[in-house]
């Protein structure tokens, strides 16, 4: 590696519909200085991203550091990005974000190589380069929280598909009269076992008069019921949240089923705020794939918390800075 790229820093950003998650790191992934900044989505998209922008500065400036110490900028977001042309042609997570070339904009303001691509393919190489130090040459990444999400690594390098949108594994069909999905699609994975969809089935048994306290948690307010919420009544020995997040386990496993079928991967490494219920939700998911996944696949793959938390999005940012400047 050149002398001159030893002294450099990255600036690892993921962007999302809540949150800004910022890190300068070092070379080796040693995060330096992080910052978190709330996205503002509703507020449209010239204030995301003045917000993004902000953000960045911000973590530069706390750094103590000049841009021009940057090797790279890395940005990850949610949706289908279009890193041959820097756009964001759509996310799901920022309301009226079409087409918008936000590596130019962010290019121009710091005068630095710039390299996006979508949020779970780049935790995914996050992990892989610096979770796993390239331990393993085929692995998914799954990240479960209020949708479902994916990247993958095939022999060795991240796998992006013939437009850079490779790993949309949560809207994979998994039943064909299943319930909406927010892609406009029914049956999406997403729809049957992200967060969002445990706290609509939980919503949807307090309607119809189940007995359970996880409305309570919310002060009576079922519209304020989350996968959080499910979770915590669930650890408080509520038989509906644990037979609600067993169901989602169920719904799980048959998407990983289907994901070791096809990719035939050594190691499935499993993200976001859901994945946090650990056993709960592992354990069904686990058994699903046992049952129905091929029996030499099955016993092939490991299947595991992610290592790197809530650090495998903008390590990943900064992993992807490093694979475009080898």
């Amino acid at each position: 590696m050149p002398e001159s790229m030893e002294r450099k820093f990255i600036l690892g950003v993921d962007i999302g519909g809540t949150k800004i998650a910022a890190a300068i790191a070092t070379i080796c992934g040693e995060i330096v200085v992080r910052r978190r900044n709330p996205t503002q989505a509703q507020s449209g998209t010239d204030a995301v991203i003045h917000n993004i922008l902000a953000t960045m500065e911000e973590t530069i400036a706390s750094a103590k550091i000049n841009p021009s110490q940057l090797l790279g900028i890395g940005i990850a977001v949610a949706g289908i990005v279009d890193g041959d042309n820097g756009k964001v042609i759509f996310s799901p997570n920022l309301p009226d974000w079409h087409e918008i070339p936000l590596e130019n904009i962010v290019q121009q303001r710091f005068r630095v190589p710039v390299y996006m691509g979508n949020d779970a393919s780049i935790a995914a190489l996050g992990e892989w380069h610096f979770g796993l130090k390239r331990g393993v040459s085929n692995l998914i990444y799954v990240t479960i929280s209020t949708g479902i999400g994916g990247g993958i690594i095939a022999s060795g390098k991240l796998y992006t598909g013939a437009c850079g949108a490779a790993g949309e594994i949560g809207h994979m069909i998994i039943d064909v009269n299943g319930p909406l999905c927010s892609c406009g699609n029914g049956g999406c994975w997403e729809a049957l076992a992200s967060g969002t969809a445990l706290a609509r089935e939980a919503a949807k048994q307090i309607a119809e008069g189940a007995e359970t306290s996880i409305a309570e948690l919310t002060g009576g307010d079922i519209s304020k019921i989350d996968a959080r919420v499910v979770f915590l009544a669930a650890k408080q020995g509520d038989e509906l949240a644990k037979e609600l997040i067993s169901r989602l386990g169920y719904y799980f496993g048959i998407g990983l089923v289907n994901l070791v079928n096809i990719f035939n991967p050594e190691l499935i490494l499993l993200g976001g705020g859901v994945a946090k219920m650990g056993n709960l939700l592992f354990q069904p998911a686990i058994k699903v794939v046992r049952e129905r996944a091929f029996s030499a696949l099955a016993n092939t793959v490991e299947i595991q918390p992610a290592i790197l938390g809530d650090d495998s999005g903008v390590l990943g940012a900064v992993a992807f800075v490093l694979e475009h400047s080898a």
